[in-house]
């Protein structure tokens, strides 16, 4: 009976996911722009991922807590993001693409959870979450650019909850 209740919960989130034309995996992909150089876009998400590292940024509900950064060599930065209940790790990467005082960002988060489908638009959350927290909306010349296609559940997304 479980068995039979996991496939169908299965075949509905894939119906779901190729009705709405999301990714088949529970991931995000954002393109970030910005008319600032990346050192100080680099610098502001490293210091955002560093402030929200510990629990504290969950005490009083949402997400924005336990992010920790795997590597930085200034092109590329890894990090993770656990969910705060259900400790499950979502891989984040930027990359950074730098021309004379302006900076385009590629972002990427996805869930290790090999059955995650969908996901609430947490892994757009998880990027997006950083860009504000940092400020870099704030930024000169800030444009963010994504899609549904690209990013799950982005146009339902609920980033104070995830």
């Amino acid at each position: 009976m479980m068995r039979l209740l996991i496939q169908l919960t299965i075949i509905f989130a894939v119906v779901i996911v190729i009705s709405n034309s999301y990714p088949l995996h529970a991931q995000c992909s954002i393109k970030y722009d910005w008319q600032v150089d990346c050192k100080t876009v680099n610098s502001k998400l490293e210091q955002q991922i560093k402030t929200w590292r510990g629990p504290g940024g969950c005490a009083k509900g949402g997400e924005k807590c336990l992010y920790e950064i795997v590597s930085n060599d200034g092109h590329k930065m890894v990090a993770t993001h656990t969910t705060p209940v259900k400790n499950y790790v979502d891989d984040l990467t930027f990359t950074f693409d730098s021309a004379t005082n302006q900076c385009a960002l590629t972002a990427y988060s996805h869930s290790r959870t090999w059955y995650a489908v969908l996901d609430y638009g947490t892994n757009y959350c998880n990027l997006h979450n950083l860009v504000l927290g940092a400020g870099l909306d704030k930024q000169k010349g800030y444009k963010e650019t994504t899609s549904n296609s690209v990013c799950t559940q982005f146009t339902s997304a609920d980033c104070e909850k995830y």
